[in-house]
C-alpha cells in the first residue's frame, strides 16, 4: 500500500468514525424524542380522563341545582295550596253559618 493510500484510508476511517458518532448522536437524540412523545401522549390521556370526570362533575352539580330548584318550587307550592285550602275552608264556614242562619229564619 502506498502512502497516497494509507492517507486516502485514514482519511476514509476518520469520516466513518464522525458518521458513526453522528449516528449514536442522532440514535440518542430520537430516543429522547420517542420518550418525550410517550410522555406526552401519557399526559394527554390523563388530562382527557380529568376532563371526562370535571364534565361528569358539572353535569351532576347542574342536575343537582334543578333538584335543588324544584324541591323549592314544591315547598312554595304546597304553602299556596294550604293557603288555598284555608280559604276554600272559610269560604265554606262562612256558607254553613250563612245557611243555617237562613233556614232557622225560614221555618
Amino acid at each position: 500500500m502506498t502512502s497516497e493510500e494509507r492517507q486516502s484510508m485514514k482519511k476514509f476511517e476518520a469520516k466513518i468514525r464522525q458518521v458513526i458518532a453522528q449516528f449514536r448522536v442522532l440514535k440518542q437524540e430520537n430516543e429522547d424524542l420517542y420518550s418525550e412523545l410517550e410522555n406526552k401522549d401519557n399526559e394527554i390521556k390523563r388530562l382527557k380522563a380529568e376532563l371526562d370526570q370535571r364534565t361528569r362533575d358539572y353535569n351532576n352539580l347542574k342536575l343537582a341545582k334543578m333538584i335543588e330548584i324544584s324541591d323549592s318550587d314544591i315547598k312554595e307550592s304546597k304553602m299556596k295550596i294550604t293557603r288555598m285550602v284555608r280559604e276554600i275552608n272559610k269560604c265554606i264556614s262562612m256558607l254553613s253559618s250563612g245557611a243555617g242562619e237562613d233556614s232557622s229564619s225560614e221555618g
